[in-house]
């Protein structure tokens, strides 16, 4: 399609709760993309024998999402996946795709944005945040853009978000339910490459070649969250 922030609203079914030019003055600045993992790639729900599964169509959206901000920007965004627990197939995930870095066990999030604005020299304002509940917020207030996978079963929390302006837009599709690639394909179009991306993709074309490259370059950082030692109990 041709880009027009204008005509968002008619591609995508989610709820906007700002403008989709503001939204994509903010993208301007975006230089990071922090991704939440139960209940954003997956419908959160978890067993002794299960862990926590993720789509290729998801997959594929994060590396379109970053292949636009390529052609976009000539770069490469930092990625970035934040968890409030250790998940095995997350783990995985960041590997395969060259994420730069996973949190695990992070309960409070806000100790991993730190960390990570801090190493790699970004501000919030200069991340993008995909989120689902609640432990995410205090994220989400500081985050340049927040985008929030909309879920039936919590309305209070739905409500809480927008009127304390924790998120820009909310998903149509929940978790488990390609809601990464619904919020992925909303911030690549706001680049206005994306129809450019898909083509190259398609044809393995040399501007594809030269981001796969590069991408395939890093190498993705693992923390794992480990209190504070307690010297009053030494």
């Amino acid at each position: 399609m041709t880009y027009e922030p204008s005509l968002l609203a008619n591609y995508y079914k989610g709820k906007f709760l700002i403008s989709p030019s503001e939204l994509q003055q903010r993208f301007s600045k975006i230089k990071a993309y922090i991704f939440d993992w139960d209940g954003v790639f997956n419908n959160g729900i978890k067993s002794e024998q299960t862990g926590s599964p993720f789509s290729e169509v998801d997959a594929m959206g994060t590396n379109m999402l970053r292949f636009a901000h390529f052609l976009t920007f000539q770069t490469i965004p930092f990625s970035f996946i934040i968890s409030g627990e250790r998940n095995p197939t997350a783990v995985q995930l960041a590997k395969r795709e060259n994420f730069h870095a996973l949190y695990s066990g992070f309960k409070n999030k806000m100790d991993a944005l730190n960390h990570l604005c801090k190493k790699n020299q970004i501000t919030p304002k200069e991340v993008a945040f995909i989120f689902d509940d609640v432990l995410d917020l205090s994220v989400a207030a500081v985050c340049g853009i927040r985008i929030m996978i909309h879920r039936e079963a919590n309305p209070w929390l739905n409500a809480y978000v927008k009127q304390h302006h924790l998120a820009d837009y909310l998903t149509a599709h929940e978790g488990g339910n390609y809601a990464v690639r619904e919020a992925t394909e909303l911030l690549a179009s706001l680049s206005g490459k994306l129809n450019q991306a898909f083509t190259a993709r398609i044809k393995y074309a040399e501007s594809y070649k030269a981001y796969i490259s590069e991408r395939n370059q890093i190498k993705t950082a693992l923390f794992l969250y480990r209190p504070p030692e307690n010297k009053e109990t030494q």
